[in-house]
């Protein structure tokens, strides 16, 4: 009876040895897996924004590099390595493709969400995108933190976990009224009638949107009107139909939304038809890209866009610089306005966790609440969000290319060069 009871006391203990070491072992996993913080990143990383997704995406490993390494780079977390605030572990970017497509944003939203455990999401570029998996995240209560999305409806839904840095095309609208406005009063540009040239999109839908809305409600007493409008499909095939139309109607400056494969192929048949507005002024999309200039040389002189980043303005900013350094070594060209964009988104929601000393997803909102952001590689020098979740600091200015070069024409105080103005 004795031998028994030992050998039961044996077995029990070698059960509980065992289940020590299995509770030891998960354990063991667990701080593993817990060694990064990781953040979703969804982007077009195939298909025709490829070169744009591509873009991107060597922005945030930029701006990963720098949170994770000690680079005395003159912002929050850019003398630190990791999070300081969480034992300083490292940031893990996590990339996954959504080809364009909301639904697959959608998808691939949920499982960064479910399977690899992200803190955060950042991206998409495409509002379409941006706007399916951004419900998701609102769903899980995981922040979303949009770089270089525009469409104004992304702020508009209510929601509680998502934020944007860039301008909305509500913001850039505005803008675009100011400046013809300036050029008119300044430079008797005998600005009138209005051609709106937009992709059949979130992106582009809203952008035409918030140009009715702002005649309404403001420009149109002081007259101006629209020509034309010209919406036009993701495959170009109608392109032709539009171009017809913009040269009958003849406006005085047109207005695009249009993504870089888009923008070019429009810029070739304007050359090609002798279209020759006083301005085209291009959202956010992809005017942007100096890949605009490399694609159409002359061609591509006199168009003009908003921008949040240009060579110009480099050796104004030391941080900027450094960023630009960074991101040459890359892509072997200058960072622009999308680019630096998500840069910052990825540096931000960072910040954010840092200072909130946790992945919980209340914590970090509250966060990005309250908190100035110091972007010192942005005019506005902070970035802040209003209670929709949009930044409500002016970070973009207006870029006309002359000469091949992208120059800084508007605001009068910060300009380098005299916007040019043709058919005047």
């Amino acid at each position: 009876m004795k031998n028994i009871k030992i050998s039961v006391i044996i077995i029990i203990a070698i059960i509980f040895l065992i289940a020590f070491k299995s509770i030891k072992g998960l354990d063991i996993i667990a701080d593993v897996k817990d060694e990064t913080v990781k953040i979703g990143v969804l982007l077009p990383l195939t298909g025709p924004a490829e070169p744009t997704g591509t873009k991107l995406k060597y922005a945030i490993e930029v701006a990963e590099e720098i949170i994770n390494g000690k680079h005395d780079v003159d912002f929050a977390l850019g003398t630190t390595e990791g999070l300081p605030n969480l034992n300083n572990k490292k940031i893990e970017f996590i990339y996954t493709d959504h080809k364009a497509n909301p639904e697959t944003a959608r998808i691939e939203a949920e499982r960064l969400i479910k399977e690899e455990n992200v803190a955060a999401l950042i991206g998409a570029y495409h509002s379409s995108a941006t706007k399916t998996a951004s419900q998701v995240a609102e769903e899980y209560k995981i922040p979303f933190l949009a770089g270089s999305s525009s469409s104004a409806s992304l702020t508009n839904r209510g929601y509680d976990y998502f934020y944007r840095i860039a301008p909305n095309d509500d913001m850039e609208t505005e803008f675009f009224f100011e400046y013809i406005t300036y050029l008119n009063k300044r430079f008797d540009a005998g600005i009138k009638t209005i051609g709106i040239v937009y992709i059949d999109n979130e992106y582009g839908i809203h952008a035409a949107e918030m140009v009715d809305k702002w005649l309404d409600e403001k420009y149109g007493e002081q007259g101006f009107e629209i020509a034309v409008k010209v919406i036009y499909s993701e495959d170009l095939l109608d392109i032709d139909d539009g171009i017809n139309k913009i040269k009958e109607a003849n406006p005085d400056v047109i207005f695009q939304a249009s993504y870089i494969e888009d923008v070019t192929q429009f810029v070739k048949k304007y050359k090609e038809n002798n279209i020759v507005p006083k301005a085209v002024l291009n959202y956010c999309g992809g005017f942007q890209d100096p890949v605009f200039i490399d694609n159409l040389g002359d061609d591509g002189n006199y168009f003009s866009g908003s921008s949040a980043s240009m060579p110009a303005i480099f050796k104004n900013s030391e941080s900027e610089n450094r960023i630009n350094e960074f991101y040459k070594k890359k892509s072997g060209e200058d960072i622009d306005g999308p680019a630096l964009e998500e840069f910052s988104s990825a540096m931000i929601i960072a910040d954010a966790i840092n200072t909130a000393g946790s992945t919980n997803g209340d914590e970090i909102v509250e966060v990005l609440k309250t908190k100035s952001f110091q972007t010192p590689y942005f005019i506005s020098r902070s970035i802040e969000f209003n209670e929709n979740g949009q930044n409500s600091q002016t970070i973009s200015f207006m870029v006309q290319i002359q000469d091949g070069k992208y120059e800084l024409v508007w605001p009068m105080e910060i300009q380098e060069k005299q916007p040019q103005i043709l058919n005047k």
